[in-house]
């Protein structure tokens, strides 16, 4: 459903997989198979088939020796049937009736559900479950098959602690999962379920029907169509387009032992060389809706788009999103690395600002299964802020940190209350860097109002000074201290051909640098000597380091991995399909770690010093933008 030519390069050593990467941390982010885990024990009778993971034929005679009894439970059922193989993560069989259940870590509303469309959001998963349905039946057509989704439930709330906890992933197990449960655990140690079973057939049956997804084919037919083809190794042209950003097979530098898919794809469709294939792409555009269907009608690149295509609609003192996506294509084709600005009206937007600038970031986590009793799934939990300060005589302050990493703990109300005090200990305004904190602000704030906290209407009070309601929100307001958004200075008044199509603080951060030779200086020089204070990073440490070429490296790229060999980058890159997050994968993997017990308190105070030091970094990069755009409106520089 991704890309059907994907399967003439899958599993072959010469097209390396580059998404491939560490599974324990990848759990550790994003809790599936701690949820497969929790699903389990609501079937105490199971039983599981484990090991002999590519012996088909054997992992499908043990499911049908099972299958011979009256009454079964299987986890990890196996069917093998004319060339098709399935496991399922959930068989029940009593007498011919069968319920297919597949578990996946996605929440849904039980109260408002209504049925999923199979061609939206859910239709991988839905045609996961029809692959499993019909192989069953083909396999035993007597079979009567009610098939399920198994999900986190957004309704339910967790009505016991340290729910999470009894799911404790490890790195070094034989078990598929690595989740190791508290042993003689019972259902009925865990209180009311948490998890919802959503029955599916209804939208599979409209999958056998219409096969909505593959247009002029049965389902059967697309079956067999794609069997035959990984059968016999014959590859399937996928037409390229915006679904090859991304793509997994993609290697920089193709040899003959290291191929990559992207680049043969590209070349046996397009006829081009590679250095042709390497050029910018429409995709790369930032934020630009109509790549898809530009590509899809045969424009590819950069350089093939016309102002017809751009639709530029100016904006008076401030970069519009049409003239941002013109000016990335304008100085990528050039090369220009030229910074640009709307010096005045970024001017006009400091003239608004009071000094001091304070600059926060927040940490937080959102599971499917809750650390603490009272949580309903993925509701968020905030651990961590980093707050900077900076006065108008140019001294910057790392003024305040908060971190509770202990295990089984409700940090919320607790990381508001020393908010408050660090930002009531003046009147200047507050700086974020894009929606996430005032997002934040407001599940607190949602979690306060139905609270008995003695200090609750203060905290709410405050939150309402430094923020702005958003939908989810049970009241209306807007602070007369709402934290103003960096993100939004970044993406109205500045562009640099280093940034690309991203404008994530990770990208703006090394981009400013190398830009500014004022922050070059000031941040080449031990922090003691350039007035800039921090609660972690020593007095001599100095943030501005050079590779060979002479250009400057991400100060993030030089911080100490939180675990071997994953830095920062790799972690959030891990984590993009968890629902909720966007960014602080190494944030929220490494608090995820932190919850378990096994962890040594050596390995504890390691992992806390590198997020103090992440998070610190995060508002330092805010110091550092302000200070640039700061730079750049003064007089003479006009």
């Amino acid at each position: 459903m991704d890309c059907p030519t994907k399967l003439y390069y899958t599993r072959k050593p010469e097209y390396e997989n580059q998404q491939v990467g560490d599974t324990f941390l990848e759990a550790l982010a994003q809790g599936g198979f701690q949820v497969e885990e929790l699903a389990r024990l609501h079937f105490p009778q199971g039983i599981a088939i484990l090991g002999e993971d590519y012996n088909y034929e054997a992992l499908a005679a043990r499911t049908h020796k099972l299958l011979q009894q009256e009454e079964v439970v299987i986890f990890e059922a196996a069917f093998l049937h004319d060339g098709y193989f399935i496991r399922t993560d959930i068989l029940v069989k009593k007498g011919k009736q069968i319920q297919l259940i597949e578990v996946k870590a996605k929440s849904v509303s039980s109260r408002g559900h209504n049925g999923f469309s199979v061609t939206g959001g859910w239709s991988a998963y839905l045609y996961d479950v029809a692959f499993q349905q019909y192989v069953i039946a083909q396999a035993h057509p007597d079979f009567q098959i009610t098939p399920y989704l198994y999900l986190a439930d957004k309704d339910a709330v967790a009505t016991v602690d340290g729910l999470h906890q009894h799911f404790q992933l490890v790195s070094d197990t034989d078990l598929r999962t690595g989740v190791q449960v508290t042993p003689g655990l019972q259902i009925t140690d865990l209180g009311a379920s948490i998890l919802a079973k959503i029955p599916v057939a209804e939208e599979l049956q409209q999958i056998f029907t219409t096969n909505p997804s593959f247009e002029g084919m049965t389902f059967a037919e697309t079956l067999a169509f794609f069997k035959k083809h990984y059968a016999e190794d014959i590859k399937l042209h996928t037409p390229i387009g915006k679904h090859c950003k991304g793509c997994e097979f993609y290697t920089e530098k193709p040899t003959a032992t290291h191929r990559s898919g992207f680049h043969e794809c590209w070349q046996e469709q397009l006829q081009l060389r590679v250095g042709e294939i390497n050029k910018p792409k429409v995709y790369d555009v930032w934020n630009f809706r109509a790549s898809k269907k530009l590509m899809e009608a045969g424009t590819f690149f950069m350089h093939q788009l016309t102002d017809a295509d751009l639709k530029v609609k100016p904006e008076a003192g401030k970069i519009s999103s049409t003239e941002r996506k013109a000016l990335q294509v304008e100085k990528t084709l050039a090369q220009d690395p030229e910074p640009y600005f709307e010096r005045e009206g970024l001017r006009d937007a400091f003239a608004q600002f009071s000094w001091p600038l304070n600059c926060i970031d927040f940490e937080t986590t959102a599971v499917a299964i809750p650390f603490v009793k009272g949580m309903h799934p993925y509701e968020q939990l905030v651990f961590q802020f980093s707050h900077h300060i900076i006065d108008e005589d140019g001294s910057v302050t790392h003024h305040t940190e908060y971190i509770n990493t202990r295990i089984g703990a409700f940090p919320n109300f607790e990381f508001v209350r020393a908010l408050k005090t660090a930002l009531e200990t003046n009147t200047g305004s507050i700086f974020r860097y894009h929606n996430h904190e005032n997002t934040i602000l407001n599940v607190i704030y949602n979690q306060l109002k139905t609270s008995d906290e003695p200090d609750r209407e203060a905290l709410m009070q405050f939150i309402q000074e430094i923020s702005h309601s958003t939908r989810t929100a049970v009241d209306n307001w807007t602070g007369a201290r709402d934290m103003i958004d960096l993100y939004k200075l970044v993406t109205d008044y500045y562009y640099d051909l280093q940034l690309g199509g991203s404008n994530s603080i990770k990208a703006v951060l090394p981009a400013v640098l190398n830009s500014s030779a004022y922050l070059r200086v000031k941040y080449s020089q031990p922090l003691e000597r350039i007035n800039v204070s921090s609660l972690n990073f020593a007095p001599q440490h100095r943030f501005i380091q050079e590779d060979e070429a002479g250009t400057v490296v991400s100060p993030y790229k030089n911080l100490p991995p939180l675990f071997d060999h994953w830095d920062a980058e790799q972690l959030d890159a891990a984590v993009t399909n968890i629902e909720g997050i966007s960014d602080g994968g190494a944030a929220l993997t490494a608090y995820g770690k932190l919850q378990f017990e096994a962890v040594t308190p050596e390995e504890r105070r390691e992992i806390e010093n590198g997020l103090l030091r992440y998070c610190e970094l995060d508002t330092l990069a805010m110091v550092m933008i302000l200070e640039y755009f700061r730079e750049v409106i003064k007089p003479l520089n006009r």
